[in-house]
C-alpha cells in the first residue's frame, strides 16, 4: 500500500476522502485541515490531523492529495513537490494563466509525478465515446458538441471566489474537447448571458453561455452551458463523423421504464455531479495509484491545465469584446 496524505476536507475533499480511504493500495494516513472537527472526519477515514510541515517532512508519505480551495492550489502542489511528494490536485491548478506559465519550468517537467484531477477522462461513458473515435468507427471527426448543464445555480456567495463560469465550469468541456478532437483549437468565440439568477450578475459573472472552437481544418466545437437545466444533470456529447455518429447521452439514475396508457416514466437524471461521475473519481483515485506504483504516467498534469485555462481566458476575452479570439 502506498502511504498518502489529503490537504482539504471540504466539498470536493470530502469525495476524495472516501475514495482514497476506499482504495485498498492507498493507505490515507494524514489530513491536513483547519475546521474544528478536522479530528472527527480524520478518524472518519481512518487517519489523523497533521500539518503541512508534518506532511512534508514524513518520509513515509509517497503522495498528497491537494483539495484545498483553489486559490492556495499552486503554492501547495510546489511545495509537495518539492518535498519529492507525487500530488493528486483537484483542478484547476491555478485560475490565473499567467502564474501557471510562469511556473513552466518547474511544473511541466516535476520532481514528482503531477496529476490534476479532470475527473471526466475517467468517466466509463466518456472514455468509451473516445475509444470509438480513435477506432475510426464515425469516419474522421469533423464536428462536436458538448453539452454542460447543471441542475440549478450556485449560491450567488460561491461567485466571486470560483473563478467564474468559464474557469468554474465551461473549463471542463475545454478539457474535453481537446481530449477529442483530433487537433488544436485556433480560434474560439464566445456569446454568455445571466438568464437564470440576477445576483449571479450583481456577482459579475454570467450564468449561460455558447462557445465555438474552431481548430485549423476548420473542424468546428459547440459547448452549451448553462446554471439551470430544469430537468437534472444533463450532460451529454455528441460526436460527427465522416461515416456517422457517436453519442455518450444523459445518464438516468436506473434504466427501468414504466409504460401506460399515457406513456413512458423513467428514472430522473443524477441530481448534480457527486452522483453522476461518482465512477469516475473512483476512477481517478484508481489511476493515482497506479502513478504512485510506477505503473502509470499522469493522463492530466501541467499542459492539460494550461490549456484549459488559455482557452477560459480567451472565451471571456472574446465575451467581453463581441469578437472571436484567435488563440
Amino acid at each position: 500500500m502506498h502511504r498518502i496524505a489529503q490537504i482539504g476536507a471540504g466539498r470536493m475533499g470530502s469525495v476524495h476522502l472516501g475514495n482514497a480511504a476506499a482504495n485498498p493500495r492507498l493507505d490515507l494516513a494524514l489530513l491536513v485541515d483547519p475546521r474544528p472537527d478536522a479530528g472527527e472526519i480524520a478518524a472518519s477515514v481512518g487517519a489523523r490531523v497533521a500539518d503541512l510541515d508534518g506532511v512534508l517532512g514524513d518520509a513515509s508519505i509517497e503522495g498528497v492529495i491537494v483539495a484545498s480551495s483553489t486559490d492556495t492550489h499552486l503554492t501547495l502542489v510546489r511545495a509537495c513537490l518539492a518535498a519529492g511528494k507525487a500530488v493528486f490536485c483537484e483542478k484547476p491548478l491555478d485560475l490565473d494563466l499567467a502564474a501557471l506559465t510562469a511556473a513552466e519550468a518547474e511544473l511541466s517537467q516535476p520532481k514528482a509525478p503531477l496529476f490534476v484531477a479532470f475527473n471526466r477522462h475517467f468517466d466509463p461513458h466518456f472514455r468509451a465515446l473516445r475509444a470509438k473515435l480513435k477506432s475510426g468507427e464515425v469516419g474522421d471527426l469533423e464536428t462536436l458538441q458538448i453539452v454542460n448543464h447543471d441542475p440549478a445555480a450556485p449560491p450567488a456567495h460561491f461567485i466571486p471566489t470560483s473563478g467564474g463560469l468559464f474557469k468554474d465550469f465551461t473549463i471542463h468541456d475545454f478539457d474535453m474537447a481537446g481530449w477529442l478532437m483530433p487537433d488544436p483549437f485556433v480560434e474560439i468565440f464566445a456569446w454568455a448571458s445571466c438568464l437564470v439568477d440576477p445576483a449571479i450578475a450583481e456577482a459579475g459573472d454570467v450564468d449561460t453561455a455558447r462557445t465555438l472552437l474552431r481548430d485549423a481544418r476548420g473542424r468546428i466545437c459547440v459547448i452549451s452551458n448553462t446554471r439551470r437545466s430544469g430537468c437534472g444533470y444533463d450532460q451529454r456529447i455528441e460526436a460527427f463523423g465522416s461515416a456517422g455518429m457517436a453519442v455518450a447521452g444523459d445518464v438516468a439514475q436506473d434504466a427501468v421504464q414504466v409504460w401506460r396508457e399515457a406513456g413512458a416514466v423513467s428514472a430522473p437524471l443524477y441530481p448534480g455531479f457527486m452522483t453522476r461521475y461518482a465512477e469516475a473519481y473512483r476512477g481517478e483515485m484508481d489511476h493515482f495509484a497506479d502513478i504512485l506504483a510506477g505503473e502509470a504516467e499522469p493522463e492530466t498534469a501541467y499542459a492539460a491545465s494550461v490549456a484549459s485555462l488559455a482557452l477560459a481566458e480567451a472565451a471571456a476575452r472574446s465575451v467581453a469584446t463581441g469578437a472571436p479570439v484567435r488563440l
